[in-house]
């Protein structure tokens, strides 16, 4: 495990810890897809991503405790956020890089809106800030359900390039 100062930056894994984080993801999504696969119709056509998985569920365990955290943390094969977080660093970092001589470049957004009545612990908003580069929005959702659904839409689409228009469908009430 990756010791850390409370509130610091995750330190990079090892070559050696590097390689048995991503093993255990890979095992993860294989045996996500495998699930997947199983209950999807023949027919039908499945994309899906193993990075997001990991990206959000790796954020959902850094803003839970208890019993949630420990699920999140076994589904995702992995001994603590702190070793979530340093994988998670060092693949935004590969990713972004894109040079024409090594390795692909990906672009993904995180956002987190919250309601506007519950707040988040200043570790969580850290994390989610520097680990996760995670928009995080406080807003009414008991009230402005339609405002916030065409906010984040907007937010989609304009993180995507227009890729993702209608993330959200219109609603009248969220809660």
């Amino acid at each position: 495990m990756v010791k850390r100062k409370r509130n610091s930056l995750p330190q990079l894994p090892s070559k050696t810890d590097l390689k048995q984080l991503i093993r255990n993801q890979t095992d993860v999504s294989l045996s996500f897809a495998k699930q997947v696969s199983q209950t999807e119709s023949k027919d039908s056509n499945l994309v899906f991503s193993p990075l997001l998985i990991h990206v959000v569920l790796g954020l959902i365990a850094a803003g839970s405790k208890g019993p949630t955290q420990s699920q999140v943390l076994s589904f995702l094969n992995s001994k603590s956020t702190d070793d979530l977080n340093s994988l998670t660093s060092q693949l935004a970092l590969v990713f972004a890089d894109g040079r024409p001589t090594g390795g692909p470049k990906l672009s993904f957004a995180n956002g987190v809106w919250v309601d506007q009545t519950l707040s988040l612990k200043l570790s969580f908003k850290k994390v989610a800030d520097t680990v996760y580069k995670a928009a995080l929005n406080h807003v009414d959702f008991r009230t402005k359900a339609v405002e916030v659904t065409n906010e984040v839409n907007q937010w989609a689409e304009k993180e995507t390039m227009g890729l993702s228009k209608k993330f959200f469908l219109p609603v009248q009430s969220m809660i």
